[in-house]
């Protein structure tokens, strides 16, 4: 067996595994009475002032809220990182003079690509919609980093001794308390909108056939990559306000059928392990057959 021939069967133990258990999946919907929020970024003024009360419910990096007002960050766009849950980004408004701001935090899919990446299950979608992490169960392989469509989680790289997986929490303590979310509850122009995610699809639908000329025709967030527990509407394409263009399948449906195809029932590592077992085997005897030739 050479390495073309190796690699084949490798190749066909994993593709075959994996399609005979694609059949077998399903995809996932969100909990019945998960929560979530609307955006309307029409509506936002770009205060920060959810920055801020992030911070504040995180126990974060604590500033005055007077330096939020600083408009100077704008200048770029910027991420959550690992000492901001939240960004408030500042796009140009397509069509007029002005500009448009868009809230920038963990979406809390549906069907959440992080928690399929992680093998130790330390992020997982709840009941409530919030996609919760457990610092305990992480290992620190960062999978669900690579894994978001949306780039969201962020590592604490400065932490050389308990660093963590760091995004929105939904702040799941206030929800479940009954309480909305910091950012939700401080936004003095009511364009973040928290409720039931169910009823907060019919009221982006409602304001957009209301309003026809100021919103687009579509929810950010009711479909992509299997729907999200956070929602958005604007008035221009979303791509022009920082938003990626996903398709209605969620990563985790492609991924999760490899990873059930090569790890059910430890059926294809032992496969694997036989096979690569059989190559050392095989190596070792044409290198012992050459050694007698040339002795």
């Amino acid at each position: 067996m050479d390495r073309r021939d190796f690699l084949k069967t490798v190749g066909a133990v994993g593709v075959g595994i994996a399609a005979a258990d694609a059949s077998a999946s399903t995809a996932v919907h969100a909990p019945p009475d998960a929560f979530g929020v609307l955006v309307d970024t029409t509506a936002c003024i770009g205060c920060r002032k959810c920055e801020w009360a992030c911070n504040q419910v995180n126990k974060l990096p604590v500033q005055p809220l007077e330096e939020f007002e600083n408009k100077d960050v704008f200048a770029a766009m910027r991420r959550p990182d690992a000492g901001n849950f939240t960004v408030v980004n500042q796009w140009a408004r397509e069509g007029r003079e002005g500009n448009v701001w868009a809230k920038v935090q963990c979406l809390h899919c549906n069907d959440p690509a992080c928690a399929s990446a992680c093998l130790v299950s330390a992020l997982e979608k709840q009941p409530n919609g919030a996609v919760q992490y457990d610092p305990w169960r992480c290992m620190g392989c960062r999978y669900c980093m690579v894994a978001c469509p949306f780039q969201i989680p962020a590592y604490q790289y400065a932490d050389a001794l308990s660093p963590e997986v760091r995004k929105c929490t939904f702040c799941v303590e206030r929800i479940t308390a009954g309480e909305r979310p910091g950012c939700v509850e401080i936004c003095p122009v009511e364009c973040l909108i928290y409720g039931k995610r169910e009823e907060l699809l019919t009221l982006a639908h409602e304001r957009i056939a209301a309003y026809p000329d100021r919103y687009l025709d579509h929810v950010y967030g009711e479909h992509e990559v299997g729907g999200t527990s956070w929602l958005y509407i604007a008035g221009q394409p979303f791509p022009s306000l920082g938003f990626p263009e996903l398709g209605e399948q969620s990563p985790a449906r492609i991924t999760e059928n490899i990873q059930h195809g090569i790890f059910r029932r430890f059926i294809a590592p032992v496969a694997l392990y036989a096979t690569l077992a059989q190559v050392m085997w095989l190596g070792s005897r044409k290198d012992e057959v050459a050694a007698a030739a040339n002795g």
